[in-house]
């Protein structure tokens, strides 16, 4: 019982040690993005049907508006 104890720590060990090493990525830069811009004097491009624009060019961006959230029932 106890050489397979001693075997079992051992072959623990070996097996912690030479493990691999996990890689860190590195981080993300704003190169690695593609988010779209706003660029006066930019050329806009006409698009009919459905397609995938690498470097789309924001002419304009719906009505932005807040609703304030109410609470329904509860204490008053």
């Amino acid at each position: 019982m106890w050489v397979q104890l001693v075997i079992m720590i051992v072959a623990l060990v070996v097996s912690y040690v030479l493990r691999p090493k996990p890689v860190t990525p590195k981080p993300a830069a704003l190169e690695d993005f593609s988010v779209p811009t706003a660029e006066d004097g930019r050329e806009v491009t006409e698009v009919f049907g459905t397609v995938w624009i690498d470097d789309p060019n924001v002419l304009w961006y719906g009505n932005l508006r807040t609703t304030p959230i109410k609470a329904k029932g509860g204490k008053k």
